[in-house]
């Protein structure tokens, strides 16, 4: 059976149109490009390569390094054709996966203090991505895009990265201060705060905006 291409396969395929690659260079790459829109493992990026070898949308040749030797993949024209395609193409719904989102969801099978650690993980992790590209963002302002003819895109891209971590920083803010007021993370159920909450959303506003009132006693 031949390999099924994927948007992985498609992502990878758009690497190898900006140069060639080694496989190593090419999973170092995807993991400071690719993350934060579509973040793969380590193996399944190694073995994208060789797929779209298989399927003629790329070549692959060794490379000697002193004494040891590696593969280096290329992009055919093929593959370019495939490339022109794949960008007309319907894309994918999005996908979010934040344990801690999942944690919270299943709260009432822990306690606040296991909920407030997954908050803390959460804004550590996210503070981290948050700075990184706050970072990258800077390294380019000094020419350090390392291919510059792309700026355009990276920078886009990076604002809705950054304004994403923004909103996650805040809602974790709003959800550290709701729970601050809870007994516990079990049967509090409809109370007048989750209903005014509910109701908020229920109109698509946003409670994060600052004009909900405070939480107070007698709202749970």
């Amino acid at each position: 059976m031949p390999p099924r291409i994927t948007t992985s396969s498609y992502a990878v395929l758009a690497l190898l149109d900006l140069k060639p690659w080694t496989g190593y260079e090419l999973t170092h790459q995807a993991q400071r490009s690719l993350r934060y829109a579509w973040p793969k493992s380590e193996r399944l990026l190694y073995s994208e390569p060789k797929k779209l070898v298989e399927l003629g949308f790329a070549t692959t040749h060794k490379e000697k390094i002193g004494d040891r030797s590696r593969n280096v993949y290329e992009i055919t024209d093929e593959g370019h054709d495939a490339l022109s395609e794949w960008t007309s193409t319907r894309t994918q719904p999005p996908r979010m996966e934040v344990e801690a989102l999942l944690r919270l969801l299943f709260a009432d099978h822990g306690t606040i203090d296991d909920l407030l650690g997954a908050l803390d993980e959460l804004e550590s992790d996210i503070g981290e991505h948050h700075e990184a590209i706050v970072e990258l963002m800077g390294t380019y302002l000094n020419g350090g895009h390392p291919f510059p003819q792309r700026t355009h895109l990276s920078v886009l891209f990076a604002t809705f990265q950054i304004e994403m971590f923004k909103s996650i920083e805040r809602w974790i803010e709003f959800a550290r201060e709701e729970i601050s007021h809870w007994p516990s993370t079990k049967e509090l159920g409809m109370s007048q705060r989750t209903e005014i909450l509910t109701r908020l959303l229920a109109h698509d506003e946003s409670p994060l905006s600052g004009e909900v009132p405070r939480l107070t006693q007698q709202d749970l």
